[in-house]
């Protein structure tokens, strides 16, 4: 998939994932999960993992006990392409 968003599809980010907040200083999106506990985190984490394998675009996490930080960001690209918006869209589908 090509390379960075444009602006015009960088215009519509805010409105096409409410949930997940631009990274100050990287051109990358961010969003927090919390869940009822470990096991809800890493299960979480496991079907997002299959997500992004299947995909072949892969996030940045990190994990505490029942909090996931994801951060979407396509190094290729240097910086957010239409693989972190799909890969986001397909997460906060999973979710709601």
């Amino acid at each position: 998939m090509g390379g960075q968003l444009s602006e015009a599809e960088r215009a519509g980010l805010a409105e096409a994932l409410p949930d997940w907040e631009m990274v100050e200083g990287r051109d990358a999106l961010f969003r927090s999960f919390e869940f009822a506990d470990f096991s809800e985190a890493f299960a979480f984490m496991t079907r997002v993992a299959l997500l992004a394998e299947k995909a072949g675009h892969h996030p940045e996490w990190f994990n505490v006990w029942n909090r996931v930080d994801v951060t979407l960001s396509t190094h290729d690209a240097g910086g957010l392409s239409a693989k972190d918006v799909a890969l986001a869209r397909a997460i906060d589908a999973m979710v709601e």
